[in-house]
């Protein structure tokens, strides 16, 4: 693997040609270009916060920041394993033509999703600042908030891992796209993106004895941990409305955190290796 990552720096350049390729065909010909990267999430919010508050009567303050936190790690998370799962498929005849490392073309599609997303935290941080200046209760930046490269660091790692594992079994199996889009679309109900990890630990469906175990095998899902970190991370904590109890906000599980880093990075070598097997064999493909 040290020689496939050597090869890989040899070619980096290339790898930052494809980034800005990447990066100025998404939206070349559109009028608002990159804010369509922000309209639709903060549409999405805007949608999900008045059906929650207005319609469900769910009147947690800041609402649409604690769901935004976790919505952009998850939509960053699912279009970057979308795009990545495509790009050695889509490429085969460039690949049968001209050598260079396979790996670059699902990383120029991850690299791009995960700038536009560290530019939609941007954009999250200069709505923490107008709901602060509306309201100024509560200054929105916290020290917490310099855990967030760490967070960015581990979530890049699982998406990379995950996003080489599915480039290459996708070439031979067209299935997998298939697969993945159900997967993420259901895994997206199953992570605490409109809802709160509270609200798993305090279920009145779970019986109290079982509650702890539940909340650990729930965030066992490295994503779903994420999105809990990135929320623990980004907004400030306070009470959470369910029904109609409130529930104290719990602090971020720092071992569960630890084992989501491990997971991920073990997924990274996973892929990576897998990758590397496999890639010599994406000519052969009929």
């Amino acid at each position: 693997m040290l020689a496939e990552l050597k090869e890989l720096w040899r070619f980096r350049e290339l790898l930052v040609s494809m980034v800005e390729r990447e990066l100025k065909i998404r939206y070349k010909n559109s009028l608002f270009g990159f804010l369509w990267s922000l309209i639709v999430p903060l549409v999405t919010v805007v949608v999900m916060t008045l059906v929650f508050k207005f319609f469900l009567r769910n009147a947690t303050d800041n609402f649409s920041a604690y769901v935004l936190a976790a919505y952009l790690p998850y939509m960053f998370f699912q279009l970057a394993l979308l795009d990545s799962a495509q790009s050695v498929l889509l490429a085969l005849p460039l690949v049968r033509k001209i050598y260079f490392p396979r790996e670059i073309l699902p990383l120029s599609l991850i690299v791009s999703n995960f700038i536009h997303f560290v530019l939609a935290l941007v954009v999250f941080f200069a709505y923490l600042l107008f709901v602060w200046i509306r309201h100024p209760q509560v200054w929105p930046f916290r020290l917490e908030m310099l855990w967030l490269p760490v967070l960015l660091a581990v979530n890049l790692c699982l998406v990379t891992g995950l996003g080489l594992l599915f480039s290459a079994l996708n070439t031979f199996y067209e299935d997998v796209k298939y697969f993945l889009s159900v997967t993420l679309y259901v895994n997206f109900f199953l992570c605490p993106v409109m809802y709160f990890s509270e609200d798993v630990r305090y279920s009145g469906l779970i019986p109290a004895q079982y509650r702890e175990l539940v909340y650990t095998l729930y965030h066992l899902n490295p994503i779903a941990m994420l999105c809990t970190a990135y929320r623990k991370v980004l907004v400030a904590p306070g009470p959470i409305l369910q029904g109609k109890e409130r529930i104290a906000p719990m602090a971020l599980d720092w071992g569960l955190f630890a084992v989501c880093a491990g997971v991920s990075l073990f997924v990274l070598w996973f892929g990576y290796a897998t990758f590397n097997r496999l890639k010599w064999r994406f000519v052969e493909r009929p």
